[in-house]
């Protein structure tokens, strides 16, 4: 088992610009944190969303506990984020009024053990930003090879 679990979502950062930042915790299943903490979860396709003022991850992937009987937990099913009343009135009015989308970018754990979801407010990004995104990249490595050649 890992020490510490840090799951990322690679897409999210390419797909999206990410405005704020925000942590919050997931009510789990027993079976759900053991397989979360062995790295067996997925939070690419995921996406968050607002069931009347209360916000859950939807198609989140958390693997089934390998060592479970018979009450293991369903795959994709809705997780509730846990958040402050105050940050979930701030999301929900940014998601309605703005048009803006909550995703997540990474699960892991903290220091005494309990499953964290950040998540992100964002805004989706157009094609030439990506292409953008994808220059800037390019170019960093490239001189990043250069500097390694020099050193």
């Amino acid at each position: 088992m890992q020490k510490t679990v840090n799951i990322l979502n690679k897409r999210a950062r390419f797909d999206y610009e990410i405005l704020e930042r925000y942590t919050a915790g997931i009510v789990l299943a027993g079976s759900e944190i053991k397989s979360i903490r062995l790295g067996k979860a997925s939070i690419a396709e995921s996406f968050c969303e607002f069931h009347g003022h209360e916000l859950f991850a939807i198609n989140t992937n958390i693997e089934e506990y390998t060592y479970s009987r018979s009450f293991s937990h369903a795959p994709k099913s809705e997780r509730k984020l846990l958040l402050n009343k105050r940050e979930l009135k701030g999301l929900l009015k940014s998601v309605q009024n703005k048009g803006l989308t909550i995703v997540p970018l990474r699960l892991f754990t903290n220091e005494k053990g309990l499953a964290k979801l950040e998540i992100g407010l964002a805004r989706g990004k157009k094609n030439y930003d990506k292409r953008d995104t994808i220059k800037d990249r390019d170019v960093k490595r490239d001189l990043d090879r250069i500097k390694k050649v020099y050193k």
